[in-house]
This record gives C-alpha cells, sequence and structure tokens, in this order.
C-alpha cells in the first residue's frame, strides 16, 4: 500500500472557525444616521475634522514613485511611471510632456456590492485627478516624454476623490517627477443644515435615502504653498453662499492635511539618500 504524499504547501486552518464579518461593527444605514450633535464616529459637525492619516511612500518597488494612503477606513494605493517616450508624435507632445492619469475601484472596495458602476465613474474620477495634478507639473521639463498616474482604491469609505488627488500627488513628489507645489485634496457635503467635513461612505450617500433637498457634495484639490486651487468638483444642488463658504471650508482641511504629508515625504526622501561618507 503506498502511502499518499504530503501537500506541504496547504495552510491547516482551524477545525472550527468564524467569518471575520461577525467580528465587524455594523455601520448605521445611511437614513438612520443622526442629522444633529456628533457623527458617528465621534467628529463634530460644522467643523473642519478630518479623519485621522495614515501615509507611505515607495512601497511599490517596480513603479518610479508610489504611495499609500489611509484615513479612516478609506484606502488608496498610487504608482507613477515615467517619464518614458511619448506614443503620440503630435506637435504639443514635442515640446512639453503629457500627463495621463487612470483612477480605478476594486471590485471589493465598496460596502454596496454593485453601487458604483465600471466604467462611467471610474472615467469621471480619471479625469477630474488629472485636470488637478496637471497645473502642477512641470510637463516643459519633460519634452517627447509621458507620466503615467494609476490610482487604485482598495476600500471605499468615503471621500476617495480628495484622498486619491493627494496620494497621486504624493507619489509624483516620490517618483522625482519635477512640480511646482503638492496638490492636496478635501472633501464636504452638506447634511441637512449643517456639513460634514471628510465625509464617510454613509454620510455621502445619505442625501438620496432620506430626501434631503440641500444635500450637496464639494472636492477641492488644493495647493498650498502657492495658495491656489487646482480643481473642484461640486455634486448636488447648493446656494452660492454655501458654495463659497465649502470652498474656504476644504482650504481649510487641506492645510490641516499639509503636515502630515510633509513629515512622510521628508521620511522617504531620508530613507532613500544615501548615507554619509565615513570620515
Amino acid at each position: 500500500m503506498t502511502k499518499m504524499p504530503t501537500d506541504t504547501k496547504r495552510v491547516r486552518g482551524p477545525e472550527l472557525s468564524q467569518s471575520p464579518s461577525v467580528f465587524q461593527r455594523k455601520p448605521l444605514a445611511a437614513d438612520k444616521l443622526p442629522s444633529h450633535g456628533a457623527r458617528e464616529d465621534g467628529r463634530q459637525r460644522d467643523q473642519v475634522d478630518i479623519r485621522p492619516v495614515f501615509v507611505r511612500c515607495g512601497l511599490v518597488s517596480q513603479a518610479k514613485g508610489s504611495a499609500y494612503m489611509e484615513a479612516g477606513n478609506t484606502k488608496v494605493i498610487c504608482c507613477v511611471y515615467g517619464p518614458r517616450e511619448t506614443e503620440r508624435k503630435d506637435e504639443t507632445d514635442m515640446k512639453c510632456g503629457r500627463l495621463t492619469a487612470d483612477m480605478r475601484f476594486a471590485p471589493f472596495s465598496c460596502p454596496e456590492r454593485g453601487s458604483w458602476i465600471q466604467g462611467s465613474q471610474d472615467k469621471d474620477f480619471s479625469l477630474m485627478v488629472l485636470e488637478s495634478l496637471q497645473p502642477a507639473v512641470c510637463l516643459h521639463k519633460y519634452p517627447r516624454s509621458q507620466i503615467e498616474i494609476n490610482v487604485m482604491v482598495l476600500e471605499n469609505s468615503g471621500s476617495v476623490l480628495g484622498h486619491a488627488v493627494t496620494c497621486a500627488s504624493l507619489a509624483l513628489a516620490d517618483a522625482g517627477i519635477e512640480m511646482y507645489d503638492l496638490v492636496l485634496g478635501c472633501s464636504m457635503c452638506q447634511d441637512g443644515d449643517s456639513f460634514v467635513v471628510d465625509p464617510t461612505y454613509m454620510e455621502e450617500n445619505r442625501g438620496g435615502s432620506t430626501g434631503h433637498d440641500n444635500q450637496g457634495g464639494l472636492t477641492v484639490a488644493f495647493l498650498p504653498s502657492l495658495n491656489q486651487i487646482s480643481g473642484l468638483q461640486s455634486d448636488g444642488e447648493m446656494t452660492e453662499e454655501t458654495l463659497t463658504a465649502g470652498v474656504r471650508t476644504c482650504i481649510e482641511g487641506c492645510y490641516k492635511l499639509y503636515p502630515v504629508i510633509q513629515q512622510a515625504l521628508t521620511k522617504a526622501v531620508r530613507k532613500a539618500a544615501p548615507p554619509p561618507p565615513e570620515s
């Protein structure tokens, strides 16, 4: 009788196990979120209160530059490739470089399966990321070249567009691409008579389920050192006064995020720098 060979590569789990979703705290439904007082995660309304942020550069060794960013449960990773020779040979690309951006959602990124349409939403977000980053990149320094930006949303827990812009800007800096300034993104939405900064997924999708007519969202891409806005996207119905106040609020949120991004970039540069010569 021959003995069957043992599969040494198979990981044998416990005989009795439970799904990790059993231990996960279930968030409130969008129609059950409170419209006043403290928010579900403890942050305050009508204040520039952003979620804790974790940032790391240089995680993807195959890319010229990369960055990973967490804001609450929102997780985004970005890779930058290039500059490489452009495929197009028209007159415009001969004088200055060409920037491309592609932003995609992982199939498991959204809390609700099928809540996003592959293709249409990805294309809109990719265009917004491109328009927000293009004014900050010194494309005239890279004639006949192309720089590619690939953003992947690993988990969508709200405000993905603003954090994607910030993560892509950090990846460009990590790749050594010459830029006029970093680009930071911040989002806010109007919830009834109050506003919330850096909204979660449920707060962003609250308006359709509760029937609030004044539900609106705003995302601002901001260059903090130059004090300039490079991108703006507004959704829903908002008055002129509300839109102006929302832009100022998002700019203040970008300034709060700026020291964290500076510290992460400085840490990456020190890590990549060669050691000092021995005396």
